[in-house]
């Protein structure tokens, strides 16, 4: 027993002492929030010359152009979060019309797309979590209600278009703030960091569907600086759980929401909406909102 001990400690040190285990060590240790909320104010400065400096420094270091979206100069935005959540020129994203088809609610790539099994969604290799914590379903209702059916994890890259769209027709019905942690999320953070997506800040969104429930969980990020939904505004921080109940309907393709910096939308279907995710949907590919990402079986 000893000598397991010893080599489990052994093994762990070696993974923290990698580039990529410092990387997830120092976030345990820096101030996640307080980053994130100077991040934000700066972000939301309309001085022109932190504005400018914001907005050119990263569109360089990502090589963003506005050729597909609606305003094509860098100075026609008022602030940094203004050009963050910049909107897409109209029909700039096509959505399926493919009959049931699942599209997908941002522009980005999948990091993990498959079926909930036992009550846990995939979220790296080796690595799962469960349903229920991730919707903070604290009476174990909608833990049992998802298993058997399936989910759909889109990342945002920094350079990525920012909105979250309607992956399906449905009702809102209720959102759920969540606080949290604000790991990175990235593939290095969803291998390293366990229940990722289920400690970090979020905002769930539920919906009824012609399939039966769904959801849409939008997960916050070290240095995000906020979640917004077009039900709810700009979501305040709070240090508990807050419910709102809406009676919104929303088409296929309208936005739901957006990042204040980048992060990850989750698309959660029922068992009872029987999705098939189309075969070249895996890890790793690139999606852009709207696309077709699978089909429901039922009508």
């Amino acid at each position: 027993m000893k000598n397991l001990l010893k080599d489990s400690f052994k093994k762990q040190a070696q993974q923290l002492l990698t580039r990529d285990g410092i990387f997830t060590a120092l976030q345990h240790v820096v101030p996640q929030q307080k980053l994130s909320e100077t991040a934000g104010r700066l972000a939301a400065s309309q001085n022109p010359i932190v504005k400018k400096a914001f907005v050119n420094t990263f569109a360089k270091a990502y090589g963003i152009t506005l050729d597909e979206y609606g305003r094509k100069e860098f100075g026609d935005f008022k602030s940094f979060n203004d050009f963050f959540t910049r909107e897409l020129a109209e029909d700039a994203r096509p959505i399926d019309s493919t009959e049931k088809g699942i599209v997908s609610p941002a522009d980005g790539m999948i990091s993990q797309i498959g079926y909930i099994e036992q009550n846990q969604l995939l979220q790296a290799k080796g690595r799962h979590y469960s349903v229920g914590h991730l919707l903070a379903d604290s009476e174990n209702k909608e833990a049992s209600y998802f298993n058997g059916g399936s989910f759909a994890t889109v990342y945002l890259a920094p350079s990525n278009y920012h909105r979250v769209h309607m992956p399906f027709d449905g009702k809102l019905i209720e959102t759920r703030y969540v606080p949290g942690t604000l790991f990175s999320v990235n593939n290095v953070t969803a291998q390293n960091v366990p229940d990722l997506f289920a400690r970090n800040e979020r905002l769930v969104c539920i919906f009824e569907t012609q399939y039966g429930r769904a959801a849409v969980v939008l997960v916050g990020a070290m240095i995000v600086a906020g979640i917004e939904t077009v039900a709810t505004g700009k979501i305040e921080r709070t240090d508990s759980i807050q419910t709102l109940e809406h009676n919104l309907s929303l088409k296929k393709g309208d936005e739901l929401g957006r990042f204040y910096l980048g992060s990850t939308a989750i698309v959660v279907m029922p068992k009872s909406a029987g999705v098939e995710w189309s075969q070249d949907m895996e890890h790793g590919s690139v999606v852009q909102m709207g696309q077709l990402l699978g089909v429901a079986a039922k009508a």
